[in-house]
């Protein structure tokens, strides 16, 4: 049995259109329409609906498309491994958040260009709500991010958290530590942007001591880059990773301020869809999680 006949059809049965299939696979719509009439001759049996505007599994079909999509799995992978990362060609469309950009992501894609030289990479920086939704359309193959995500097919790994501290610039009059929230609601808040996970937990906090959103002024925004700034500027105050701002911590630009209040440690996933024949997300996932793992056991030990 030919197995890219096998991903033919796990690609028709995904995208629910030969048509479809045939651009994904780089071929002609009766290419495809030859493969799987050929697979249905030999297993014997219907594997479609056909009609003017859709394609559906028949109940033979939906029985197949298990086997098929196991079959295709493990050839994959046995390719996979069988032959070295030099092998391994095609692109990948990642998308991530800022918190691992500031942490480990260079390190990811410097072991990416070593292991898997032939593997281009398309990199978007968003928020985890937006990589979310763009790895359910399919627009990105693998997100790095504040997960899970829920979806048919999507699988995530759980690769690391970051606890978060209370930073102040070093100059920024507060009261006498340690601080409670109805202190820091003089100045602003500054959070992850409106609806991230970060965000929410602020206004939990908040609602727990009775202060009112109105009455604190939280200052949101999905760039990092942009909360340092203002915080180095005495703009307001912020709870982030600590290695997200060592480097202004070291340069005394920056203190921690010790808060009788912390959001909860932030979870990050790598998530990726499984696509037919394509084992580069995941890959590139338990890549991630290798050196999130690295990182962080550097992070706790201190330089040697």
């Amino acid at each position: 049995m030919n197995l890219r006949f096998l991903e033919t059809f796990l690609w028709v049965a995904k995208l629910r259109s030969f048509s479809s299939a045939a651009e994904k696979l780089h071929t002609t719509q009766a290419a495809v329409s030859n493969r799987i009439a050929t697979l249905e001759r030999d297993l014997g049996v219907r594997l479609f609906e056909r009609d003017l505007r859709t394609v559906r599994l028949t109940p033979q079909g939906q029985d197949a498309l298990r086997r098929a999509e196991e079959i295709v799995r493990l050839a994959t992978e046995f390719r996979d491994l069988a032959g070295d990362g030099s092998r391994l060609r095609g692109s990948i469309a990642i998308g991530t958040v800022d918190t691992i950009v500031y942490a480990w992501l260079p390190r990811l894609i410097e072991q990416m260009k070593n292991r898997y030289p032939n593997v281009s990479m398309d990199l978007a920086v968003d928020t985890s709500l937006n990589i979310a939704r763009q790895l359910q359309e399919g627009t990105v193959d693998l997100g790095i991010l504040m997960g899970p995500v829920i979806g048919p097919d999507i699988h995530n790994l759980e690769i690391c958290s970051f606890d978060c501290v209370w930073f102040a610039a070093a100059g920024l009059d507060l009261p006498a530590e340690p601080l409670e929230l109805s202190d820091l609601v003089r100045v602003p808040i500054l959070a992850y942007s409106r609806g991230s996970q970060p965000h929410h937990a602020i206004l939990r906090l908040l609602a727990r001591v009775g202060i009112q959103p109105d009455e604190a002024r939280i200052y949101n925004t999905n760039s990092i880059a942009t909360m340092i700034r203002l915080l180095c500027d005495r703009v307001g105050v912020t709870t982030l990773p600590r290695c997200v701002v060592q480097e202004h911590l070291d340069a005394g630009r920056i203190r921690e301020i010790e808060v009788n209040a912390a959001i909860p440690p932030l979870h990050f996933h790598a998530a990726y869809a499984e696509r037919p024949g394509n084992p580069i997300p995941a890959a590139i996932a338990g890549m991630a999680a290798e050196i999130a793992a690295d990182f962080r056991a550097a992070t706790e030990t201190g330089p040697a």
